[in-house]
């Protein structure tokens, strides 16, 4: 049985453990997350393997009109086996100098990553 432990941490943040298949969940989310926004943008990768353990780092971009700017989105991808762990953080939404005032486009940018993440949980869950 497929057994998560999610997090949601802040509101431009998002944690889980996860059992899958590493090059998968990697693939959907690199596709997932470009099809979902007409401004989404693959940025740069950066991928490492050291003794079992594969790490991939994903960047994206988009425009956001709730904060008339861009924001990116970083999702770090590590595996040990089936054994997987994602972290996604968006951050850049907000026009505020000192503190941050709007976070709606962070917040819909991020959503983009859970919900392809939570499909794929689901896709993948045995009764």
């Amino acid at each position: 049985m497929l057994e998560t432990v999610r997090r949601l941490i802040d509101m431009a943040k998002y944690e889980t453990n996860l059992i899958g298949n590493f090059d998968e969940l990697l693939n959907e989310l690199d596709l997932g997350i470009i099809s979902r926004s007409q401004t989404a943008s693959f940025e740069a990768a950066s991928n490492y393997y050291a003794n079992g353990v594969r790490c991939s780092v994903r960047v994206y971009e988009r425009y956001s009109v709730f904060g008339s700017n861009r924001l990116s989105m970083t999702i770090s991808l590590f595996g040990y086996g089936r054994e997987l762990f994602v972290s996604a953080i968006s951050s850049g939404g907000s026009q505020a100098m000192f503190f941050k005032i709007n976070t709606l486009g962070e917040e819909a940018f991020l959503k983009h990553a859970i919900d392809v993440i939570e499909a794929y949980i689901a896709s993948h869950r045995q009764s």
